[in-house]
């Protein structure tokens, strides 16, 4: 088995002019996103009134998944760390503004202006500390925080990812929750081993009724008969819900009337420093005064 690509270099070696081009050439990977990205915008719930919104596309690439949008009669900004790639798309004359960037570093958009994100097969690459100075908790966190500001109220983010396994699944999960969000992932085809897709579906501020997640889909790929999740189904609801919870911080209880102990440690504290106004120790020294009514 040919090893993951995100292990072979950084995104912006690994996609070079040559990668680049194979990628965007192969009828099979061009079939794929444009499911993925047909499924991602599903999952953005964007309301049915004929309005164009302003979309993100994380790790656009060559812009195979920001055809769908085009198709859908949006606006979109692609986002993509590598130059080949983006390069690529401009000679297919993509419809959607193009950006050089690492998403690792932070979007730079103003707050409230985007009403939706989708992303296809490039979070993960987030996960792995190619460089000395990338901390994958770090570089998840400046990403997440971004993309919450940059998101209008109740606008969504639908990231399909590839995990490389369940704790590399759970840190994005539970850095994108500690940000802000809430929202789920949900999982397409769970019993398939080779059809099964991930997908972080995030909701820009608190859980609420209306900002219920999709039922996932189940069944062979392709069969519509089968397709949906029963909502009656709890053996097969691949769909988990999360919420932002921050920990309470304990904090440490102090009395409010300080001790003889205390107060000669503190003179005791200053003479040590070089003071020399600290009033000499006496019996009086920190002595309890009565109230006076």
């Amino acid at each position: 088995m040919a090893s993951r690509p995100e292990l072979q270099a950084p995104p912006e070696i690994f996609y070079n002019e040559s990668e680049a081009r194979k990628y965007t050439t192969s009828s099979r990977i061009i079939e794929i996103q444009a499911k993925l990205a047909e499924r991602a915008f599903e999952l953005l719930a964007l309301p049915d009134d004929g309005l164009p919104r302003l979309i993100l596309d994380i790790g656009c690439g060559s812009g195979l998944s920001g055809e769908t949008l085009s198709e859908k009669g949006h606006v979109w900004i692609g986002l993509d760390i590598s130059e080949a790639m983006l390069d690529v798309a401009l000679e297919r004359e993509t419809e959607g503004d193009l950006l050089l960037s690492d998403i690792g570093q932070g979007l730079g958009f103003r707050p409230g202006t985007i009403d939706g994100a989708i992303s296809i097969s490039a979070l993960q690459w987030l996960c792995n500390a190619d460089k000395s100075c990338n901390d994958p908790r770090l570089r998840l966190k400046a990403f997440f925080n971004s993309l919450y500001r940059s998101l209008a109220r109740g606008a969504r983010a639908a990231l399909q990812i590839y995990p490389q396994n369940t704790a590399q699944l759970e840190m994005i999960t539970t850095a994108a929750m500690r940000c802000g969000f809430s929202g789920g992932l949900v999982v397409d085809y769970p019993h398939s081993t080779r059809a099964k897709k991930y997908f972080l579906c995030l909701v820009c501020g608190p859980a609420s009724v209306n900002s219920a997640l999709p039922r996932a889909k189940v069944g062979m790929e392709g069969d519509d008969s089968g397709s949906d999740l029963d909502s009656g189904d709890e053996e097969q609801q691949t769909v988990t819900v999360a919420e932002r919870h921050r920990p309470v911080k304990k904090r440490k209880l102090e009395s409010k009337i300080k001790g003889r102990a205390w107060v000669l440690k503190k003179k005791e504290q200053r003479r040590n420093h070089g003071f020399s106004n600290v009033p000499r120790d006496t019996k009086y020294t920190g002595r309890k005064r009565k109230a006076h009514f």
